[in-house]
């Protein structure tokens, strides 16, 4: 069992509390009934997870990838990908009623991949020879530049806006299908199908 007990400014314990940050977010999206309560977490979630993949990718996951090795590493770096696929589908408002859907399967992402890091990954980040205050305090000054600033947008985004919501998505599927009509018979139509089933009893 990995031990938590770091202090405040640690790198790994910054990553931690970023960690229980979000899942607190999933838990109250679940807990909440109101619309507006819930797109307020999403919004809220999205931007700790983008600032938060920002401090992994430019600061973390290079100082530990070397020690940590390339296996556990190219995992952590696919999932990204796909969260942040996803989190960019989510700021681009589009498939609206499958909005609560595509954040469900968001959180179900980003707790597998928080369990991952924090069973395999950060216990083998910390037998790193680094000085992980300093590289917290690095941490701390790029989250609050990121939120003075503004978060730079990146290749998913770029990749969701060119689609422009061309891609054929389950959503946009199922929008398209729709459940078919039931035929009317008139009594008009009925008459000609009545008489030729009594011409051919008569036989």
């Amino acid at each position: 069992m990995f031990n938590w007990m770091l202090p405040e400014k640690h790198a790994i314990a910054i990553l931690k509390k970023d960690h229980d940050t979000v899942k607190d977010l999933f838990d109250q999206f679940e807990k909440a009934k109101v619309p507006a309560a819930r797109e307020k977490i999403i919004d809220q979630a999205l931007t700790a997870l983008k600032i938060h993949a920002v401090l992994e990718e430019e600061i973390f996951y290079p100082a530990v990838r070397a020690h940590v090795g390339s296996e556990i590493m190219n995992e952590a770096d696919e999932e990204h990908h796909v969260v942040k696929v996803l989190i960019a589908e989510l700021d681009g408002r589009q498939d609206k009623d499958h909005r609560d859907a595509k954040f469900t399967v968001l959180s179900e992402g980003v707790r597998h991949h928080i369990k991952e890091e924090e069973d395999e990954m950060l216990p083998k980040a910390k037998e790193v020879d680094l000085d992980f205050e300093a590289l917290g305090q690095r941490m701390l000054e790029r989250k609050k530049r990121l939120l003075k600033d503004g978060i730079p947008s990146d290749a998913e985004h770029a990749m969701v806006a060119k689609a422009k919501g061309k891609g054929d998505s389950p959503a946009a599927a199922a929008a398209r299908r729709k459940a078919p009509k039931a035929r009317k018979t008139t009594a008009k139509a009925a008459a000609p199908r009545q008489r030729k089933a009594g011409s051919q009893a008569s036989r």
